[in-house]
């Protein structure tokens, strides 16, 4: 859905991008990561051209986004700023309401598809009427991320779009999103500099340092299989937890022992990560719980102690692998 070939972007001697080239899948989340400068933020401005690049191409479903003109270009890209970019003296209904008016819809047409967004983003319509001050960070985020899914565009740009919110209010907004029927039908691309928040939203993560992708791969392939030093050493503080919540329960599934009566207590799907499976624990003061393979339904039950074991497991074989 979105390629970008070998991608540069000089200020002067600075190499800000140097020579990147990836892509990224239909309905896929690829995310950029890195610290402060890396290059993570002009490379997304790239793709939308609110900066020219030096050198190199970007294509959006085979077309080459410099044969359009960037405002033909932004209508059909979502774009999510960090401090999400509304108009202070604009209402929230006439901030959504910004890309169907350019496009030309009709009054009802575009009131049907602000009530429908406003309902999935858990909003009142009693917000309508109201300035963007008037309301919590976390709902300003969600007027952000309505406005730019109104139009239903096919790819969806974010910078930092939780960075300014406060950790409860991000948590909660992550799920909602992970969740987000209108999400899972968009290619998008995220700016982060949260590790937790790459790990925890991304499908594919490229690492940037210095201009440059030192890694692109799955989660997974970041943590087990890191390509050099500046990789691990990256995630080394986090690793820990980052490995419960990439590991699903299906990938520990072989050290798991089949159940031998199916109890009373609440099951959770094979593909729940690592992290909820131990959660469930704690919140349901459970002794064992019982996991289901999706495509199989055969039912594994394990102990706190037996899912641990099946953990290490698993982390021994990658670390062979």
């Amino acid at each position: 859905m979105i390629r970008v070939q070998n991608l540069s972007k000089h200020f002067g001697m600075v190499k800000a991008v140097d020579n990147i080239s990836f892509k990224v899948e239909a309905h896929e989340n690829l995310i950029l990561l890195g610290t402060s400068g890396c290059g993570k933020t002009t490379t997304l401005k790239m793709i939308n051209r609110l900066i020219e690049p030096s050198a190199g191409n970007i294509f959006i479903d085979g077309k080459n986004v410099f044969e359009q003109s960037p405002e033909i270009l932004r209508r059909g890209i979502g774009y999510v700023l960090q401090n999400n970019g509304l108009f202070p003296h604009y209402t929230v209904a006439e901030n959504i309401a910004i890309v169907p008016q350019l496009l030309k819809w009709d009054k009802k047409r575009t009131e049907k598809r602000v009530s429908e967004l406003l309902e999935k983003l858990h909003l009142s319509k009693d917000h309508l009427n109201a300035y963007p001050n008037e309301l919590s960070g976390g709902q300003q985020q969600r007027i952000g991320l309505a406005r730019a899914l109104v139009a239903d565009p096919a790819v969806l740009l974010m910078d930092e779009p939780f960075g300014a919110l406060d950790n409860v209010t991000r948590s909660k907004i992550h799920a909602e999103f992970k969740a987000l029927d209108e999400l899972k039908r968009k290619t998008i691309i995220m700016v982060t500099h949260d590790v937790q928040e790459a790990f925890e939203l991304g499908d594919h993560i490229c690492l940037m340092d210095q201009g440059k992708i030192v890694q692109n791969g799955t989660p997974s392939e970041l943590l087990f299989k890191p390509k050099n030093s500046f990789v691990k050493g990256f995630l080394q503080e986090q690793r820990l937890q980052l490995e419960f919540k990439t590991i699903r329960l299906y990938d520990v599934w072989n050290w798991i022992a089949p159940a031998s009566a199916i109890s009373k207590v609440s099951g959770l799907s094979a593909d729940t990560d690592f992290w909820s499976g131990l959660e469930h624990f704690k919140f349901n003061d459970a002794e064992t719980i019982n996991i289901t393979h999706k495509e199989t339904a055969e039912i594994r039950s394990a102990s706190f102690e037996q899912l641990m074991a099946a953990f290490y497991q698993y982390k021994k074989q990658q670390t062979h692998e």
